[in-house]
């Protein structure tokens, strides 16, 4: 099988462009993603939003068979955010293309990753942040069914909830940090000492004594992020979580 290329990747948005500009229905088209920022690698994708006047499942539905035709689309499927619904199509070179299908009074910059390339655009809220709340609760119930699916010998399930519980943490460093939260997107972008205590939460296998190890270390971590954000809060949570060590 041949992979893309960064020059398949460039022709192939070059022909979504032209084709945008020559139908009626579109508003305004732009580049998103790291594209928008000149920032893409060898390994980016495509990605590209459409404002649409009128009705935007026609508009869906032509561009969707043209990929299919002209492109040789393998496969696709929907992500809907907000009033958008992001098109994201698999080309058999490996090649991802998401197109973003947006009604036009919603169609603007969400996040700095917007590069308007003609029509209009309207300014957009952007996007909220996780909250730091929310990760803390999900850390200790994700912490609840570490401990039941390790004492009920179910290896896999508790290694599954293990990612859910290091997850959060992961998310609460970012947002402490000051880096993007939202999936994973700003993990390289931690400090090193950051992600590399959180290499204790990883499991090497499904022994109850690593599961044991990994789910202490979690447990930890997680009430260190929790202390950044709420320490009574934290100190609440403490005597519960330990005791799940035993």
């Amino acid at each position: 099988m041949t992979i893309f290329t960064p020059g398949d990747r460039d022709r192939l948005l070059t022909s979504l462009i032209e084709r945008a500009r020559g139908d009626d229905r579109i508003t305004g088209a732009a580049v998103t993603g790291s594209g928008a920022l000149h920032g893409t690698d060898r390994w980016s994708d495509v990605d590209f939003a459409l404002g649409i006047a009128g009705g935007r499942d026609e508009v869906m539905a032509d561009w969707t068979e043209h990929l299919y035709r002209e492109h040789g689309v393998v496969h696709h499927m929907d992500v809907p955010y907000r009033a958008a619904i992001y098109r994201v199509f698999l080309l058999p070179d490996t090649l991802q293309v998401d197109i973003a299908f947006v009604p036009a009074a919603e169609f603007g910059a969400t996040a700095p990753t917007f590069r308007l390339l003609f029509g209009t655009a309207t300014e957009q809220p952007p996007p909220p942040r996780p909250d730091a709340r929310d990760q803390i609760d999900m850390g200790w119930l994700y912490a609840l069914h570490v401990r039941s699916s390790i004492e009920r010998g179910r290896g896999w399930q508790a290694e599954h909830m293990l990612g859910g519980l290091r997850n959060a943490v992961l998310t609460l460093m970012c947002l402490r940090h000051g880096v993007p939260a939202s999936q994973g997107r700003g993990l390289h972008l931690l400090p090193e000492d950051a992600t590399k205590s959180a290499l204790a939460a990883l499991v090497g296998s499904l022994e109850d004594e690593e599961l044991r190890r990994a789910f202490r270390a979690g447990v930890h971590l997680l009430l260190q992020e929790a202390a950044h954000v709420d320490p009574e809060l934290a100190a609440t949570l403490k005597e519960p979580l330990e005791a799940m060590l035993g």
